[in-house]
């Protein structure tokens, strides 16, 4: 693969050729808003909000004593909750209040850790580290201190949490790391994975993430977490004055490249790009600026774990099958590939861009199709306008939804049920949003029935969740 140029700083006298300047239009697929934090933490559309100001709060003295949905430790001061971060549970720390606002918890930082757990390791990105000032601690790989087996042990305990409290499920979870091979070069410490990364661009041009839950940028050597050909091409050492962000894309498909923003753009201009990624034997066109799962291995994880949990003995290719939030088309291709060319399955988008690749990559499939339409509106019209005939291949159906971080919603759920399909397959990036639809879902008569979940974010508390769920008779 040839090495694609670096760019050169905007006020450089030099004459190379400079990096493509375009906006970071809206995400084209399913989970449209969602992606998860970029290195640095919180992506920005529109304006960048203006700093948090934070509390100059007295120092405490802390006991950790479990991990908390977001990736924040649990600890209690005078009886009131506070949440650390940067801590491991058990451990003993010196914290910070950062956000006193609140009359029945905290926020804190970590200062100096008094008792470290043996989980505890040197940060795998140096300037996340604990010995920095916690504002100038990059964010997005809050998890980074921790062994990638506590890690991975800590999501299974959020997880297995929300689904007690707030699915009414008692299940041991276990999170799996990402099969090696499906994921060349991620290392073992669950770095070299990410292959989308944006970084934020500082008033004086300076380049790098946002500090952790804050807005001001950080400058830093490394970006550990990008799989090699985004880290060796980062441009950290220079400056972009007026510009927004800096986006590093590695396709599977196609060469890195590096995007900048230009401050004053706000539109698309012209064509939009687009990339191919390669999962397996099988190639999806999809926009560079459009959703595509981070890590390496996450689209072919994914695709095998709902193949996985499909029940064949409940699948019917000829039902009306459905992929719901379904992006440019790659779980309705697993559907496919996993039960042959004689499946029916409609993909549902509400982004018209995606929605146009999901029909091209699922040309092969004479039953696939792609409509493009808000997943709840699709519903309400099959409910209020689908005959006898459609309704009995509705309640014969297989549905794969894999919905934002919001999750589908109580609105989604209760039209889903509805139509009573046999079996659901839910890909979720969120725990606590999981957990509330499966307990909507067993409301309605449905339960769960598998669940696998994977570390598909490491050194971050994201964890990602594929659950079977069916209709009880």
């Amino acid at each position: 693969m040839p090495r694609p140029q670096r760019p050169v700083r905007k006020n450089s006298a030099s004459r190379g050729a400079r990096p493509e300047r375009t906006q970071q239009a809206g995400q084209s697929a399913g989970r449209a808003a969602d992606r998860p934090a970029e290195a640095g933490g919180r992506g920005s559309r529109g304006r960048r909000p203006s700093t948090p100001v934070k509390t100059d709060g007295p120092v405490l003295e802390l006991d950790v004593e479990r991990i908390a949905h977001g990736g924040v430790a649990v600890a209690h001061h005078e009886g009131r909750v506070v949440f650390v971060a940067d801590a491991i549970p058990g451990e003993r720390v010196m914290a910070r209040v950062t956000d006193a606002a609140h009359d029945r918890f905290w926020r804190a930082d970590t200062l100096e850790v008094l008792a470290a757990s043996a989980d505890r390791r040197a940060h795998v990105w140096a300037e996340a580290g604990v010995d920095r000032a916690p504002e100038r601690r990059a964010g997005g790989a809050e998890f980074g201190h921790i062994a990638p087996e506590r890690q991975r042990a800590l999501k299974a305990e959020v997880l297995a949490d929300a689904l007690r409290r707030m699915g009414g499920v008692e299940r041991e979870v276990e999170v799996l790391p990402v099969d090696p091979e499906l994921a060349p070069g991620v290392r073992a410490d669950g770095t070299g994975w990410r292959t989308r990364v944006r970084l934020q661009v500082a008033d004086d041009g300076t380049v790098g993430p946002f500090a952790a839950r804050s807005h001001t940028v950080v400058p830093v050597a490394s970006l550990p977490l990008a799989v090699d050909e985004l880290a060796d091409l980062a441009p950290l050492a220079d400056r972009f004055a007026g510009a927004r962000t800096i986006d590093l894309v590695a396709p599977s498909g196609a060469d890195p490249q590096v995007i900048v923003t230009d401050e004053r753009e706000r539109m698309p201009r012209g064509q939009r790009p687009v990339t191919t990624e390669v999962v397996g034997d099988r190639s999806f066109a999809v926009d560079r600026d459009g959703f595509w799962q981070v890590h390496r291995g996450a689209a072919a994880t994914l695709s095998k774990a709902v193949q996985d949990l499909v029940d064949p003995d409940r699948f019917d290719p000829r039902a009306a099958n459905l992929d719901l939030y379904g992006g440019v088309g790659l779980l309705a291709a697993a559907i496919g590939d996993r039960f042959g060319e004689t499946v029916r399955i409609t993909s549902v988008e509400s982004d018209e861009r995606a929605t146009m690749h999901a029909g091209d990559n699922l040309a092969e499939w004479v039953g696939a199709r792609a409509v493009t339409a808000r997943v709840d509106r699709y519903l309400a019209s099959l409910e209020s306008d689908a005959g006898q005939g459609e309704r009995a291949r509705l309640r014969d159906a297989t549905v794969v939804l894999d919905p934002p971080r919001s999750g589908a919603g109580r609105d989604v759920v209760d039209r889903l049920a509805a139509l009573r399909p046999r079996q659901l397959v839910y890909v979720a990036c969120d725990p606590v949003a999981l957990a509330r639809d499966i307990g909507l879902l067993r409301a309605h008569g449905y339960e769960l029935e598998d669940l696998q979940a994977f570390d598909l974010f490491p050194n971050t508390h994201h964890v990602e969740a594929v659950a079977r769920l069916a209709a009880i008779v």
